[in-house]
C-alpha cells in the first residue's frame, strides 16, 4: 500500500504510443541463429488454453499477459529464506512487533501472515479496496492478468478485506507483489510488501483520554482534507497520531534513534487522511512506506462497523537497499553465492554493508527496432526486455526521438558489464535480438548472432547500431519491415546507413539506452 502503488501506476511514456516492431537484446541459452518460440515470451493465451499456477487451473483469455520470466518467480518467496536479505527486514519488523504490542494474554498483538498466494481475484485487488472501476491502476499494461478475473496481486492490501472479514483487527501480511514497470534499477516486475493493519473500538481508542467516555468514534458530517464524513474529528486524530507513533517506533527500530522523520499528505483511494513517511538518511530525503487512516466504508464491508482503524505498507526491497547500501534491485533475485553470504549472520540487527561483486567496465551498444501499429504500452516491451535480457538488464531509457506522422521506431543503447571476465566481446555470447510486429501486437524474433560477428562482417551498421546511433541525423538504420528473418549475409545491406537527403524513412525514431550487466 505504499504511495508509489497508486502514484506509479498509468504512468507511461508517451513516445510508445503507435506503430512498431522492436529490438532487444539479451543473453540466451539458445543456439545461435535460433527464433525462440512465442511461448517463451509470454503465456498470452487464446481463449481454450489453460494456465497450470501454484497447483490451480486457469483459463486463458484475452487479459492474459504473464510474461515467462515473471512467471518464473512465483513461488520463490524470497521473504521466507532465510537469511536473505528481505527475510532479514521482515524478521526485524515482525520481532518489533511482537515485542513492543502485546495482547491481553501475554500473546502477540499483531498476526502474522507471510505465506498467501500471490494468486487473487480482481474484486480482492480493487474492488474491495474502494478502487473505482475506470482507475489507471487496473490497465492491463499496468498489471499481471492470469485471465480477466484473476491476477498476480498489485499489493498486499489485496488481502485486508478477507482478513477483516474473518474477525482480525491487528495483522501484517508479507508476500511478493507484481506490477509491470519501467527497466531501471530502483523497478522490478516482482517485489515484496509488508502490509500492517490495526483497528479500534469506541472504548480502545479512547480508555485513559479525559472524558473519553463522551467522546464518539462516528458521526454524519462533510469530508475535509482532515478527515472523513462519518470519523469524528477526535477519533481521526487519535487514530492518526497512533498510526504515527507505530510507523517512528518502526522505523527507529530499524534505523537507530535519531532519525529525522517528516510527514507528507498524499492520496490513495482505500485511506484518508492518507501520508507517506520519508526519513532523512545520509543527508537524503527518502520515502519509505505509505499509510493512512482506513476508509470506513471498507471497514463497514468487511463487516467491522463499530471499529476504526489504520494500515499501512512498506516496501521490503526499498528498506533493505537503503539499510543495506544494495545499488541494484535485481540483486535480491541473484543466487551468486558472494551475494547471499554477506548475509549470512548470527544477528538478525547486525549491521550489514552490501560489498560490489563486479568493478570491470561496461559495454554499450545502440539498437534500433519499430513500434506496434496499436494496443502497445511502454511496459509490453519491457516485459520483452526483461524476457530476453533477463537479469542482465539493467536500464532501459529514451533519450532521442524522431517522427513521422506514418510509422514509428525505436532505438536503444545497451550496457553490458561482466562480474567475471573483462573483454566481453570476445568471451562472452552476447546477443543482439530484433523484434517485428506479427499482426499488431506480437513479435518475432531473429537471432543476429554476437556483437564481434557483426563488428567482423562490417564496420558501418556496427557503427550505426551500437554506441553511436542518433535519431533524424542520417545515421539510423531501420530493421526491414518486410523480412521475418535474415540471415547473417544480409545484415550489411540491409543495415546500411541512409542518408539525411533520402525521404523514404517514413518512421518516429525513439532513441533507447538499455544497461545490461553480467553481474547477477
Amino acid at each position: 500500500m505504499i504511495c508509489s502503488t497508486l502514484r506509479r501506476v498509468g504512468h507511461v511514456h508517451i513516445y510508445l504510443v503507435r506503430k512498431a516492431s522492436g529490438v532487444s537484446k539479451g543473453h540466451h541459452q539458445q543456439t545461435v541463429g535460433s527464433r525462440p518460440a512465442a511461448s517463451e515470451f509470454a503465456a498470452q493465451g487464446a481463449s481454450g488454453n489453460v494456465l497450470e499456477l501454484l497447483g490451480k487451473s486457469y483459463p486463458q483469455d484475452n487479459y492474459s499477459n504473464l510474461s515467462r520470466k515473471v512467471l518464473s518467480m512465483v513461488g520463490r518467496n524470497l521473504h521466507n529464506q532465510q537469511h536473505h536479505p528481505l527475510w532479514l527486514i521482515k524478521e526485524r519488523v515482525k520481532e518489533h512487533f511482537y515485542q513492543q504490542y502485546v495482547g491481553r494474554f501475554g500473546t502477540p498483538l499483531f498476526s502474522v501472515y507471510e505465506h498467501l498466494s500471490p494468486v487473487v481475484t480482481t474484486w480482492q485487488n480493487f474492488d474491495s479496496l474502494l478502487i473505482p472501476a475506470d482507475h489507471p491502476s487496473r490497465k492491463k499494461g499496468d498489471n499481471y492478468y492470469v485471465n480477466g478475473t484473476h491476477m498476480l496481486r498489485a499489493h498486499t492490501s489485496a488481502h485486508q478485506w478477507d482478513l477483516l472479514h474473518a474477525g482480525l483487527d491487528a495483522f501484517l501480511v508479507v508476500g511478493d507483489v507484481y506490477r509491470r514497470d519501467q527497466i531501471d534499477s530502483q523497478h522490478y516486475p516482482v517485489f515484496h510488501q509488508l502490509e500492517g493493519v490495526r483497528l479500534f473500538s469506541k472504548h480502545e481508542l479512547f480508555t485513559g483520554i479525559k472524558d473519553g467516555e463522551s467522546l464518539q468514534l462516528f458521526e454524519q458530517s462533510s469530508r475535509s482534507a482532515c478527515k472523513q464524513e462519518t470519523h469524528t474529528m477526535e477519533a481521526t486524530k487519535l487514530v492518526e497520531f497512533d498510526l504515527k507513533q507505530t510507523l517512528t517506533r518502526l522505523v527507529t527500530h530499524l534505523f537507530g534513534d535519531g532519525l529525522d522523520i517528516r510527514w507528507v499528505d498524499c492520496y490513495f483511494p482505500f485511506t484518508h487522511p492518507s501520508f507517506e513517511m520519508e526519513i532523512n538518511f545520509h543527508g537524503e530525503w527518502l520515502e519509505v512506506l505509505g499509510c493512512g487512516v482506513m476508509e470506513q466504508q471498507l471497514v463497514n464491508s468487511a463487516g467491522a462497523q463499530d471499529q476504526i482503524g489504520w494500515a499501512f505498507g512498506l516496501g521490503l526491497e526499498r528498506l533493505a537497499m537503503i539499510l543495506y547500501d544494495i545499488p541494484d534491485i535485481r540483486l535480491f533475485w541473484s543466487e551468486d553465492e558472494r551475494f547471499l553470504k554477506q548475509f549470512r549472520v548470527s544477528d538478525i540487527n547486525q549491521k550489514v554493508k552490501f560489498q560490489p561483486l563486479s568493478k570491470y567496465p561496461a559495454v554499450i551498444n545502440d539498437i534500433s527496432f519499430w513500434l506496434p501499429s496499436e494496443n502497445y504500452t511502454e511496459n509490453d516491451f519491457y516485459d520483452l526486455v526483461r524476457t530476453i535480457g533477463g537479469d542482465l538488464v539493467e536500464k532501459v531509457e529514451l533519450i532521442d526521438k524522431f517522427e513521422h506522422p506514418k510509422t514509428y521506431l525505436l532505438t536503444l543503447q545497451t550496457e553490458w558489464r561482466s562480474g567475471k571476465m573483462n573483454t566481453l566481446e570476445d568471451k562472452l555470447n552476447y546477443h543482439i535480438d530484433f523484434l517485428k510486429p506479427r499482426g499488431t501486437s506480437s513479435f518475432q524474433v531473429a537471432r543476429v548472432r554476437s556483437i564481434t560477428a557483426l563488428r567482423q562482417l562490417s564496420q558501418e551498421p556496427l557503427h550505426v547500431w551500437t554506441g553511436h546511433c542518433r535519431c533524424g541525423r542520417g545515421t539510423l538504420t531501420p530493421w526491414p519491415q518486410g523480412e521475418s528473418g535474415t540471415s547473417m549475409e544480409h545484415l550489411p545491406s540491409q543495415m546500411a546507413v541512409h542518408s539525411a537527403e533520402q525521404k523514404d524513412i517514413h518512421n518516429t525514431v525513439l532513441l533507447y539506452h538499455v544497461f545490461q550487466s553480467h553481474e547477477m
